[in-house]
């Protein structure tokens, strides 16, 4: 479903799953500092909208999710993910409860899948599952923004800003009075600074909550039983994951920046050695230059410089070996 705002002056399209948004209005680095400073707004209205309702849902997606969700106060926004079986990443959930409804936004292209295994956990419990998608958008605030927030919207806050539940017929006449638009590359910059993973970016079939530093954020080690939480509990008290997040600071020289999936290897292996993790986001920062999330080995040594591609790379810590 592709967003009416691709119609605003300067409004280039995203590519991959971001497609039916703008990647930018024309000023990349203008529409960084703009959010950075609490001005504006982003465009996430191709992102996928899950409600439930019924007077056990927040009990019900406790035993689903991975967070602790039973007693959630209305206006609490968190995060929580569902896993498999086997304690790999399925769904990311980004979530807040108004008192009635849980209202959830999760990856675009996500939600058909998510519906079809929350419908299939219903059994007894009185809770309704709906795809708000196609009559919700979503719209990101900056933190420290002043923007309006019409009545009745349910708004997700967090320390990053708030997300706001519009109805998707109100997004055009929204757009005018919340400020400049920024594209999802400016949010996608900050996320990248702020170390942040993305379902489908920084995960792949295998990953566990552990590498990418999920724990707490989106899984509560102190709740009960939910799907793949042998292997949470398994990890947090036996072991340590296979591999770990790291920020990168790329070498500014490139005109190109590594894209997803680029081989890093020991820079002192050269273009040759062994692969020992791959770049899964890459953007240009306003004022960090090219930066980048990416996974590797565990074991790697944390000082050791790196190369992405042809790029050399330094690495900063976000998950600790």
């Amino acid at each position: 479903m592709k967003s009416p705002l691709l119609s605003l002056p300067g409004a280039v399209a995203a590519e991959g799953v971001d497609e039916d948004v703008a990647a930018h209005y024309g000023d990349l680095f203008r529409e960084q500092r703009a959010l950075a400073d609490g001005t504006g707004f982003v465009d996430l209205s191709h992102r996928g909208v899950v409600t439930v309702t019924g007077p056990d849902r927040l009990s019900w997606l406790h035993l689903l999710l991975t967070q602790h969700v039973s007693e959630l106060p209305p206006g609490r926004a968190t995060e929580a993910l569902v896993l498999s079986a086997n304690g790999h990443i399925e769904h990311a959930l980004y979530l807040v409860d108004d008192g009635e409804t849980v209202w959830a936004h999760v990856e675009p292209g996500t939600q058909e899948a998510l519906i079809a295994y929350l419908e299939s956990m219903k059994f007894f419990y009185r809770v309704e599952v709906a795809d708000r998608s196609a009559d919700v958008a979503v719209v990101h605030l900056p933190a420290g923004s002043i923007a309006e927030v019409p009545d009745g919207v349910a708004v997700r806050e967090t320390a990053h800003g708030r997300d706001l539940f519009l109805p998707r017929h109100d997004l055009e006449s929204y757009a005018e009075k919340a400020g400049p638009p920024a594209g999802v590359l400016a949010h996608e910059a900050l996320r990248v600074e702020q170390h942040r993973p993305r379902l489908g970016f920084e995960t792949d079939h295998r990953t566990i909550p552990h590498e990418l530093g999920w724990i707490g954020a989106a899984v509560h080690l102190q709740k009960g039983c939910y799907r793949g939480q042998e292997t949470v509990a398994r990890v947090q008290n036996l072991g340590k994951p296979p591999r770990r997040l790291v920020f990168l600071h790329l070498d500014g020289s490139d005109v190109h920046l590594p894209p997803h999936g680029t081989e890093i290897r020991l820079a002192d292996e050269g273009p040759d050695g062994r692969r020992i993790g791959v770049v899964t986001t890459s953007v240009r920062h306003y004022e960090l230059g090219p930066v980048a999330l990416a996974v590797i080995k565990r074991n790697v040594p944390v000082d050791a410089p790196l190369t992405a591609g042809d790029t050399a790379a330094a690495q900063e810590t976000v998950v600790a070996p």
